[in-house]
């Protein structure tokens, strides 16, 4: 029953603030540049009308932290650094969701933040864009472009990250309900959802 309560209480938080406005600042250079050669990144792009009134907060999953990449609004994206190498990112809104990613350095990687109804708002999911035609999400497709172009590069504000400071505990809830659930998932699903080294651009 506790554990109920805890998750209640977390969705209330994160439903706050995915009815607020975004947070974040738009970027004065909007160009997405190349990472450094030691390094990937991954570009989080997110462009649907379903669900638009409705925030997502990304993270990526460390053994020992959550770390906050931002919160995305529709018709925006974000730019986050890695080192090369296995990741796994979550996406929070009423639940949570995740994808695994591995990349090389000096290649750039995108996935598509997508909204799905759940039982109060709308929930969301990663679309890894690979680089397969055949692929739902394909970085060869013609609405890549129009992806990249209609969205906004957008950093974190001094709100923005203060939100995820306040709202730790409740996501750290999240991970703790969703992600042994997803690591569950059927091998080919979970292939599904995660992004390949050779998915890099």
């Amino acid at each position: 029953m506790l554990r109920l309560v805890k998750l209640v209480f977390a969705a209330s938080s994160i439903w706050l603030a995915a009815c607020a406005g975004n947070p974040m600042l738009v970027s004065t250079n909007q160009t997405v540049a190349a990472p450094n050669s030691d390094k990937a990144q991954v570009v989080f792009m997110r462009s649907s009308f379903v669900g638009s009134a409705i925030n997502a907060s990304l993270f990526e999953v460390k053994d020992d932290k959550n770390e906050f990449i931002g919160i995305m609004a529709n018709g925006t994206k974000i730019s986050h650094e890695v080192e090369p190498g296995e990741h796994t990112f979550m996406v929070v809104s009423e639940a949570a969701d995740f994808m695994k990613a591995e990349v090389e350095a000096g290649k750039t990687y995108y996935a598509m933040v997508t909204p799905r109804m759940g039982a109060w708002k709308a929930r969301f999911s990663f679309q890894p864009i690979k680089k397969n035609a055949d692929s739902s999400f394909s970085t060869s497709s013609k609405d890549f472009g129009d992806w990249a172009s209609s969205t906004k590069l957008v950093e974190n504000s001094e709100t923005s990250l203060l939100w995820a400071e306040n709202n730790a505990a409740s996501i750290e809830s999240k991970k703790d309900a969703y992600l042994t659930k997803w690591l569950s998932k059927d091998p080919e699903e979970i292939a599904r959802q995660t992004l390949e080294a050779s998915d890099g651009l």
